[in-house]
C-alpha cells in the first residue's frame, strides 16, 4: 500500500496551478507521503510541458499521482440529456490521455454523475440514472484501457449522491458495466454513514478483487487518528486480509469557508485554528499513525 493526500489539505479553494502542484509534490515528499492526488479538472487543462514537468518532479521525489474527479454538471454521465453525456465522455477521454502522459494509473471519484450533487433539478430516478451512466462507463472503460488507466467509482453517502450509496450497490453496478478497467473506491467517511459494517465492506469488495482505491478520514473528515472515531487498526487488518496493494489517500477537510468548505459542508473550523505550520505538524503525525495501523 502507498499512502497519499489530496492536494487541497492546506487550503479551502479548488484553484491550483501547475507550479503549485510541483510545490505540493515536494511538500508531500518531505513529509514522507508516497502519493499526491490531483484534480482531473486541472490535469485536463495542463499542456504537455506542464505535465512533463510534474511527472519529472514526481519521479525525482518518489511521488506517484492519482487523479480525482468530481465532475461538473455539464459532464454528467447520468444526465437525461445525451449532449451532456457525450460531453462527459469527451472530457474523460482527454483526462485519460493526460493521465497516461503523467503516468497516473487511476482515476477516482463520482465519475458516473456530477459533484456536488444539488438534487434540485434531478428526478432522482435511480434506475434511469443507472442505465444511462452504465452505458457511458462501458464506453469509457474501453477508452481507459487504451491509456493504461483504471477507474475507481466512489461510493458516496446519501447527502452527496443518490446513485451509489453503499458497497453492495457498487458491486452490482460495476458488475453490470462489465469492464476490467472499472472498479470501486471505498471512503471511510462515506462508509461510516452508509455501511452496516465498513470493515466487512472492505473485505467483501476486496475479496472480489474490485477494490481499486481507498480514501481515509475520520467520521467528520478530520485526519486519521485525530479523534479515533474509526477503528483504524481494523481498517488495516481488513485491507491486509484482501491483500490490497493500491493507494490509500487521505482526504481531510478541516478548514471552513471557501469553495472547498462549502462543497464539503465544513461549517466550522476543525483544525483548532491551526496555522499552516501546525497543519503540517498534524498531517505528519497522522501519516505516522496511519502507517502504523496499515503496517506499511
Amino acid at each position: 500500500m502507498k499512502i497519499g493526500c489530496n492536494y487541497e489539505y492546506w487550503q479551502n479553494s479548488f484553484d491550483f496551478t501547475p507550479a503549485q502542484y510541483i510545490e505540493m509534490t515536494d511538500r508531500l515528499a518531505d513529509i514522507g507521503f508516497d502519493v499526491l492526488e490531483i484534480s482531473a479538472d486541472h490535469l485536463y487543462c495542463m499542456n504537455d510541458v506542464e505535465i512533463a514537468a510534474l511527472k519529472e518532479e514526481g519521479e525525482r521525489r518518489g511521488i506517484s499521482f492519482s487523479t480525482n474527479s468530481g465532475p461538473a454538471k455539464r459532464y454528467d454521465l447520468s444526465s437525461a440529456d445525451r449532449d451532456i453525456r457525450n460531453a462527459g465522455i469527451k472530457f474523460f477521454r482527454k483526462v485519460f490521455e493526460n493521465m497516461e502522459k503523467l503516468g497516473s494509473p487511476v482515476l477516482v471519484g463520482a465519475i458516473y454523475s456530477y459533484w456536488p450533487t444539488d438534487f434540485t433539478n434531478d428526478p432522482c430516478d435511480k434506475d434511469a440514472a443507472w442505465e444511462r451512466s452504465i452505458e457511458c462507463l462501458r464506453i469509457l472503460g474501453d477508452s481507459a484501457g487504451r491509456h493504461h488507466v483504471k477507474c475507481a467509482l466512489e461510493v458516496l453517502n446519501r447527502n452527496e449522491s443518490f446513485i451509489l450509496n453503499d458497497s453492495n450497490e457498487a458491486l452490482e453496478y460495476v458488475d453490470r458495466i462489465g469492464s476490467p478497467n472499472i472498479n470501486i473506491l471505498l471512503d471511510t467517511y462515506h462508509m461510516n454513514i452508509e455501511e452496516d459494517n465498513m470493515y466487512d465492506a472492505i473485505r467483501n469488495v476486496g475479496g472480489k478483487n474490485l477494490l481499486g482505491h481507498v480514501h481515509v478520514g475520520e467520521c467528520n473528515r478530520k485526519l486519521p487518528g485525530m479523534n479515533n472515531s474509526i477503528n483504524w487498526e481494523e481498517i488495516g487488518r481488513a485491507l491486509r486480509d484482501v491483500n490490497y496493494e493500491g493507494y490509500v489517500v487521505m482526504e481531510p477537510f478541516l478548514l471552513s469557508g471557501g469553495e472547498v468548505g462549502k462543497s464539503c459542508r465544513v461549517w466550522r473550523d476543525l483544525s483548532g485554528n491551526a496555522s499552516e505550520d501546525k497543519l503540517t505538524e498534524l498531517i505528519t503525525s497522522s501519516l505516522a499513525f496511519l502507517r502504523d495501523c496499515l503496517e506499511v
